[in-house]
C-alpha cells in the first residue's frame, strides 16, 4: 500500500514536513508495511520554498541586500539550474519583525527589488516568488525602488522604501532603472484573489494582522490607489495584487510579474503528478480546514490533482463549522486532531503528538481490511 503525505503547515506550531512527519510515524505504527511517501507542499505562504526545497533538488544560497530596517542582510533563496524562488517572508515575515517594531508602514521591502536584479546578473531566467506572511503594507512602493525607480516629495528630497512615503510621493524618476530582460518571467506564488484597493483589498483584509490600526485603512488605502492611479492604473483592477500587503501589486507593475496558483504551482515543481500515479491513499491537511480552503489553498489543490479513484482523507489542526458536507473535492474524509480540551497554547504544543495518534487511528481502520475480507473498505474500492 501507498500513502502520499501531502500536508501544508500548521501555522505557529508546525512546517509541513514536520506534519508530515508525525503522520508517517502514526501511519507507519498501524501499517509497518506500508510505503509511506513525504510530499509536504505550500501555497505560496510562508515555509513553501523551503517545503519545494525538500521535496526536489534545489540549492540553497544567500544574496546581500537591504533589510527591513535600511541594514544588510543576508537572503536566502534556492536555485536549480536558471530556476531561483524565494520567499518575501524571509525577509519581512512577521516572524523575523520584534513585536516592538511592528509597524507596517516603516518596514522596508526594498531588498526585494535588489534580489531580483541580483538573480538575473547571475543569469537566473524563472523566478518564482512566496508573497505570504509580510508585515509590510507598502502598497509595493519598495519593490519600485529596489529596481531603481526613485521617488521624491516636494521639496525634491528622495523618499524611504517604505509605506509612509506613499503619503508624500509628488515626483518619480526612471534614470537608475535597468531594464530586466525580456526573457524574464518572475510568478508570484499566492492563494490570495483580493485586489489591492478596496473594502477587500490589502489593507482593510490584512492591514490589522500586520499592526495597522483600523483608523488607518482609508488613508493609508487612498493613498495606495493614488499611487497606482497615477503610475500603473491598471494593477488597480488586478485579483490578487493586494498579497503581501501590495507586494504583489509591485511586482507586476514594476517586474513584470504575473500571480499564479501557490498552490498549482508548488505542485508543479516538485512532480507531484509523477509521484502519486501509483499511490491507494492521499493524506492532505492544514491548520485550520475551513470554507477559505476550498478557494485554492494546499488540501483541495492537492486533492484535486489526485487521480479518480485514489481517496484523499485530509487531517487537520481543527474543522470549522462552515465546510460543506464530504465528499467534496475529492476529499472523502476530515479528521481534526483535537483530543481534549485545552488552550490553544497547549494545543499548538502536542500538536505533533495529536497528528501521529490520529494518523495511527486511520490506519488500524485501514488494517481492517487485512483482517476482514468482505471489508466496506475494498467493496468500495479504496483499497
Amino acid at each position: 500500500m501507498k500513502i502520499v503525505i501531502a500536508p501544508d503547515s500548521f501555522k505557529e506550531s508546525l512546517t509541513a514536513r514536520q506534519v508530515a512527519e508525525a503522520i508517517r510515524d502514526g501511519f507507519q505504527r498501524a501499517l509497518p508495511h506500508a510505503d509511506c511517501l513525504i510530499l509536504p507542499v505550500g501555497d505560496g505562504g510562508e515555509g513553501t520554498v523551503e517545503t519545494i526545497r525538500h521535496s526536489s533538488r534545489y540549492v540553497k544560497k544567500t544574496a546581500l541586500i537591504n533589510g527591513p530596517f535600511g541594514d544588510e542582510v543576508e537572503m536566502p533563496y534556492i536555485q536549480k539550474d536558471s530556476l531561483a524562488l524565494f520567499e518575501v517572508a524571509d525577509l519581512v515575515g512577521l516572524a523575523k519583525i520584534p513585536p516592538e517594531k511592528r509597524n507596517p508602514l516603516k518596514i522596508q521591502t526594498k531588498g526585494i527589488g535588489q534580489l531580483i536584479l541580483y538573480l538575473v546578473d547571475q543569469g537566473i531566467k524563472d523566478i518564482y516568488v512566496g508573497v505570504g506572511g509580510t508585515a509590510s503594507n507598502d502598497g509595493g512602493l519598495g519593490i519600485a525602488m529596489g529596481l531603481g525607480y526613485q521617488f521624491y516629495d516636494t521639496k525634491g528630497t528622495e523618499l524611504l522604501a517604505c509605506g509612509q512615503s506613499l503619503f508624500e510621493i509628488a515626483s518619480m524618476s526612471k534614470d537608475k532603472v535597468e531594464p530586466l530582460p525580456a526573457n524574464l518571467k518572475i510568478k508570484i506564488l499566492s492563494d490570495v484573489i483580493n485586489p489591492l484597493c478596496g473594502p477587500q483589498g490589502a489593507t482593510y483584509i490584512f492591514g490589522q494582522q500586520k499592526g495597522l490600526q483600523p483608523d488607518q485603512f482609508q488613508e493609508v488605502d487612498q493613498a495606495i490607489e493614488t499611487f497606482y492611479g497615477n503610475y500603473s492604473p491598471s494593477i488597480l483592477e488586478l485579483d490578487g495584487a493586494g498579497a503581501g500587503g501590495g507586494i504583489a501589486a509591485g511586482l507586476c507593475a514594476f517586474a513584470g510579474a504575473e500571480v499564479v496558483s501557490g498552490i498549482e504551482t508548488c505542485l508543479d515543481l516538485i512532480g507531484f503528478d509523477q509521484k502519486v500515479v501509483d499511490a491507494d491513499l492521499v493524506i492532505v491537511g492544514e491548520g485550520r480546514f475551513d470554507r477559505q480552503s476550498l478557494a485554492g489553498k494546499a488540501p483541495i489543490g492537492v486533492a484535486k490533482r489526485t487521480p479518480s479513484g485514489v481517496p484523499v482523507i485530509a487531517i487537520c489542526g481543527s474543522l470549522s463549522e462552515d465546510l460543506p458536507q464530504l465528499p467534496f473535492g475529492n476529499i472523502v474524509a476530515a479528521f481534526s486532531i483535537l483530543e481534549k480540551s485545552e488552550s490553544l497554547s497547549d494545543s499548538l504544543k502536542n500538536a505533533s503528538l495529536y497528528l501521529e495518534h490520529t494518523a495511527a487511528n486511520i490506519g488500524q481502520i485501514l488494517a481492517l481490511s487485512n483482517h476482514y475480507p468482505n471489508h466496506f473498505f475494498q467493496s468500495e474500492g479504496f483499497l
